[in-house]
């Protein structure tokens, strides 16, 4: 598996394709599902971004994204995994959004130990840092 982390609107996926043999993506954030947000992302896509996304979901709905991701351990090893980096900037004063961005960073954590690689990307310049 590979995790490619950035902060927002840093070129994140565009590194993916033009680095990585991604033909499919599937975006959490998107509503080609039918829903606004799935708490389910498919995990069948070469790529699966917006995972900050489908942390906050999994907070409001009280389940663990790093649990979820550990259940299914088959599905994603051979995926580029791409998610926002919010452990920088203000805390946010909303209780929900604060739980949602330390999920977040216990994702990242456990995903990059899972990981293969790691890539980190800003202003669409990516650097393997694992």
């Amino acid at each position: 598996m590979i995790l490619i982390f950035g902060g927002a609107y840093q070129g994140k996926l565009g590194y993916a394709k033009d680095n990585f043999k991604v033909q499919s993506v599937y975006d959490c954030r998107s509503e080609t599902t039918g829903r606004s947000i799935s708490c389910e992302p498919d995990l069948s896509a070469d790529a699966i971004c917006g995972l900050d996304a489908f942390v906050s979901e999994c907070e409001k709905a009280g389940i663990e994204a790093a649990d979820w991701f550990a259940e299914r351990l088959d599905q994603w090893q051979d995926k580029v995994l791409i998610m926002e980096d919010c452990s920088q900037g203000v805390v946010p004063v909303d209780a929900h959004q604060r739980a949602a961005r330390e999920m977040n960073g216990r994702l990242m954590i456990y995903l990059a130990g899972e990981a293969n690689e790691v890539h980190r990307v800003f202003c669409s310049i990516g650097k393997r840092i694992k």
